[in-house]
């Protein structure tokens, strides 16, 4: 699950590397990142359920094999088509493994402590995943080539199949006849994909553009009809009585705005210390490494036992406010930055996503039952998803449109580049502020436990 969630943002210190060896238009190349969202992000909800119909160690088992050859083919590629294939192919893996992922921890740990220390292991691999990417991608690029960042999923994936096989339990699922509901897979996951698509291109089409208009139209229609058919259907893809649940509908909406703040903050991070402070790949990696390591020791450190003490819904709101304030520091950022009076301090800062991500993960899956476990967890992780996809288009676009008015204006490049940066944060600063308020008016206060040594 590290290796799913890591490869989302690995590529990201590499991508002017990969696009000078492989030739990409500037265009293009925004692909190697979108390609795997948006086969991720589509594909989670029916991954998920076809989990709870056949089997969530089966599906699992499968999504690490696809990701696994797909990381290979990527490794190997030599052309702009093949590598933004082979990017699809490892999103189609990891919507399989990561959609079941928390059903099958929800399902292995009935008992409330024991659970917790689950989740917040799980959790873990969410929060400091991205963080983490970035170091290896920076590092593993100067150190040997671009191509690392793949290969080295081959044996972490083989390692992994290896010990699933051994350690997880055979399931065989309650049977495709339980809610094989063809149609409205079909229209979810196309809504999902056009959607997505949709999305990611605003920045080459514009918002009001006849293009993003046309294909956000029926992305939307698509997304009706599937609500649609799932409030008549017999034996629906995902019963609508699952986001009745307070709990599960509150959460998803948070991590929604959360993650799509902190996933595009990663990316503009690195995208500041490259293109405006002149680091490195493995440099940029390095400077990052303090956000992975605080995120790391808070969600496996000290997680489970605050939530345990003072309630999910409490700890959420703590981790959000050190979001906030990461966020918040950076909308003044210099042009001259300095890295440990301007950057490390945020850095430090991203703790609160260890808070936060492991109360939210627990609050999501609250409302899971054993038959739906999968679902809610493929719920949970499309809206993560989702959110990435959403955020990184509509931050980088508002970045990118600043800085061009900027140049305009006559100023130059490094300030014109510190401004639209300066946008992107304080927009990313907004989305936390609307994560806080949900949070505290949706999500019902958890009853505090009284924690053992």
């Amino acid at each position: 699950m590290l290796t799913l969630t890591l490869d989302g943002s690995i590529v990201t210190v590499a991508m002017p590397t990969i696009q000078r060896d492989l030739g990409f238009t500037s265009a293009g190349l925004s692909w190697v990142v979108n390609a795997y969202l948006i086969a991720f992000g589509s594909l989670l909800l029916l991954a998920g359920r076809l989990g709870d119909l056949l089997g969530r160690t089966r599906m699992f088992l499968a999504g690490t094999a696809v990701f696994t050859v797909a990381s290979l083919l990527a490794g190997a590629a030599t052309t702009p088509a093949l590598l933004i294939a082979a990017r699809f192919l490892q999103g189609v893996g990891s919507a399989m493994a990561a959609a079941v992922g928390l059903g099958i921890l929800i399902t292995l740990f009935g008992e409330a402590r024991e659970r917790a220390r689950a989740i917040a292991v799980f959790s873990f691999t969410g929060a400091a995943g991205a963080s983490i990417g970035q170091v290896l991608g920076g590092i593993l690029t100067d150190a040997l080539s671009w191509h690392w960042i793949f290969f080295i999923n081959l044996p972490i994936g083989v390692v992994a199949l290896l010990v699933a096989r051994r350690v997880l339990p055979a399931d065989r699922g309650i049977g495709l006849a339980a809610g094989a509901d063809v149609v409205g897979a079909a229209l979810v996951t196309a809504g999902l994909m056009l959607g997505i698509y949709t999305v990611v291109k605003v920045e080459e089409y514009g918002w009001v553009s006849a293009p993003t208009l046309g294909l956000g139209a029926v992305a939307l229609a698509l997304l009706g009809g599937f609500v649609v058919r799932q409030a008549t259907a017999r034996t629906p893809l995902m019963p609508l009585r699952v986001l009745r649940s307070r709990s599960v509908a509150g959460a998803n909406l948070v991590q929604a705005l959360m993650v799509a703040a902190l996933f595009s903050f990663q990316i503009i991070v690195a995208l500041h210390l490259q293109n405006v402070l002149g680091y490195g790949a493995a440099e940029t990696g390095l400077a990052m490494l303090p956000a992975a390591v605080v995120i790391g020791s808070v969600s496996l450190g000290v997680s489970a036992r605050l939530n345990a003490r003072f309630g999910e819904r409490a700890v959420l709101l703590t981790g959000i406010v050190l979001l906030i304030g990461a966020l918040g520091f950076l909308t003044r950022i210099p042009t001259d930055a300095r890295y440990l009076t301007d950057v490390f301090p945020v850095m430090l800062l991203a703790a609160g996503f260890g808070l936060a991500l492991p109360a939210l993960t627990a609050l999501g899956m609250s409302g899971a039952g054993e038959d739906d476990a999968g679902l809610v967890s493929g719920v949970f992780n499309t809206t993560q998803q989702i959110g990435m996809a959403i955020g990184v288009a509509v931050l980088t676009t508002l970045a990118a449109s600043r800085t061009e008015r900027l140049l305009d204006a006559g100023h130059r490049r490094a300030e014109a580049l510190t401004g639209g940066y300066q946008l992107a944060f304080t927009v990313g600063t907004g989305l936390l502020v609307a994560a806080f308020a949900v949070a505290f008016l949706v999500l019902r206060p958890t009853p505090a436990r009284s924690a053992r040594p």
